[in-house]
């Protein structure tokens, strides 16, 4: 084999070392990424986030005794209403954005006046704490709410009273929702595992309809279609066909620990208008947020938090995202339109249209019959009818490359034998290889440089990513050195820790073979089902 010319030498580089695998990024994974995410600390655990219906979307955070209006273009505290007794667990915006109502643990629900944070209405029946209230989808006359004492009642606002008081939960109730179609029907989930549809023209207070999640039932949300509910309970996000019967249609299943919120999210174009590709957005004790396209069924985006998630909300307008955790930390998400960012340019320019751009003098454009063409200089920047000749980079060599250079391939072994880099160990090897060098090099070292490879082989033999090539290599060591070794005792007892390493590798090989024997089987009968 012809020996390459020295002055065509290259860096032998290493083939052996393995790059991390990064994941492929769609264009809806990069739709939710585009969301620039801040923190809005010093609150405590934050059980309800819920957006106004009506611009500019102002959105409520209820943490501890308080609830606090956030705006959604700042996201920064409009105001803070503080009239409660006890823990505030949940609170809904009026269709109209103008009043608010507000549930705490006292068993209270309150109508509160956004503009000067006064109570107007205060409405007194449940004899546990409340945990939802909600206003029907355009409806400003009525409200909804269920609590611990496993009752949903139909509120009268302006009077004060119940108008119906329904009965059919046997446990806790936790969450409810509006239909999105008919003010007059709504659903509740409670932790007795079942979801029921109510329908308040129904006389005898009877549910219409009924669901059975399988898990105490953290959140329900009706679906834009009005026929289809998605709850939440456990580590699982289920699908519902109300109009089919309650026909279960899917389970997503992909939280490690229970879903404790979930809400609907619409993706939004640059130019800040609405599509219809919808989403559910699910979050839990995990720290996952999830968005599951329930048109394909299947999760296409997901983000961890450093904390357990209790609620997210998600704008009307697109383009803010609100997380809230148990350890009182809002993760607000605001996304950038090309519509905002150029009214954000167009604002800034307008400042300074007094002042006239300043005029650049034009170059004289150096043609090949001026003399000073051919006196440019290496300053110049080439035009485009230039041809441009780069010198090429002068390579740097390590020491076991200069040494492979000039065919030195014994010290060029030792050298890199020395670094602390088995990979390039590895590609000098191989080098060596190709030049059919390598054992050669082995029979002509030392015993000092010997007992150098045999530490190397001792402790990257076993090494899966090299051990297909120095095992075969430690067999021709031991062959072509072994009356050397046999006369060395510090050598023998580098050979006997070699053996060793060796054995224990077999042992676990063997041990990894017994548990793929019995998962195979386990594996194939689950994938049939």
């Amino acid at each position: 084999m012809a020996e390459p010319h020295p002055s065509k030498m290259f860096p032998v580089k290493p083939k052996l070392k393995s790059k991390p695998r990064t994941p492929k990024q769609t264009p809806e994974s990069k739709y939710w990424s585009s969301f620039k995410t801040q923190q809005i600390p010093n609150l405590i655990s934050v059980p309800s986030l819920t957006f106004s219906p009506s611009s500019p979307h102002s959105f409520a955070a209820a943490h501890s005794a308080s609830l606090s209006i956030f705006s959604s273009e700042t996201l920064s505290v409009s105001s803070t209403i503080s009239s409660f007794s006890d823990v505030v667990s949940c609170a809904s915006f009026r269709s109209d954005g103008r009043l608010i109502a507000a549930s705490d643990l006292s068993g209270l629900v309150q109508v509160f006046d956004l503009k000067t944070r006064t109570p107007l209405r205060r409405l007194r029946s449940h004899t546990r704490p409340v945990r939802f209230v909600q206003y029907p989808l355009f409806d400003r006359l009525h409200l909804i709410s269920g609590g611990d004492d496993a009752l949903v009642k139909y509120w009268d606002v302006a009077g004060e009273t119940p108008l119906l008081e329904l009965r059919g939960h046997k446990d806790y109730v936790r969450c409810g929702d509006s239909s999105p179609v008919n003010m007059d029907m709504f659903v509740t989930g409670s932790y007795d595992h079942t979801v029921k549809l109510w329908d308040v023209r129904v006389t005898d207070s009877r549910s219409v309809a009924e669901v059975n999640h399988g898990k105490p039932v953290e959140d329900v949300i009706f679906l834009p279609s009005g026929g289809l509910i998605a709850t939440a309970g456990g580590n699982s996000v289920k699908l519902w066909d109300l109009l089919g019967g309650g026909k279960l249609l899917f389970s997503m299943e992909s939280h490690n620990k229970t879903v404790t919120s979930i809400c609907m999210g619409r993706i939004g174009g640059d130019t800040g208008e609405e599509s219809n590709q919808f989403r559910i957005l699910s979050v839990g004790l995990d720290g996952y947020m999830k968005v599951f396209d329930y048109s394909t069924m299947r999760v296409t985006h997901s983000t961890r938090y450093p904390a357990p998630l209790l609620s997210v909300g998600y704008s009307p307008d697109c383009s803010t995202q609100v997380i809230g955790t148990s350890n009182g930390i809002i993760y607000a998400g605001k996304r950038k339109t090309k519509e905002k960012e150029k009214e954000k340019e167009e604002s800034e320019s307008s400042m300074f249209w007094r002042i006239a751009p300043v005029e650049k003098p034009k170059r004289q454009v150096l043609r090949p019959s001026n003399f000073r063409y051919f006196q440019r200089g290496q300053g110049e920047k080439p035009s485009m009818g230039d041809y441009l000749i780069m010198r090429p980079k002068k390579v740097k060599l390590a020491e076991h490359d200069k040494l492979l250079k000039k065919f030195r391939h014994r010290e060029a072994l030792v050298s890199v034998l020395g670094s602390k880099k088995p990979e390039n160990v590895l590609a000098v090897m191989e080098e060596l290889v190709a030049r059919k060098k390598l054992l050669k090099c082995i029979a002509n070292i030392d015993m000092g440089e010997l007992k150098l490879l045999l530490m190397f082989l001792h402790k990257y033999s076993t090494v899966p990513r090299y051990s297909s090539l120095l095992m075969k290599l430690t067999q021709k060591v031991l062959e072509i050195r072994a009356d050397d070794i046999r006369a060395s005792d510090s050598l023998k007892s580098h050979i006997r820790n070699l053996k060793r390493s060796v054995e224990e590798e077999i042992r676990v090989q063997q041990s990894l073979q017994e548990i793929q024997g019995i998962i195979t089987p386990l594996l194939k009968i689950a994938g049939r089902r």
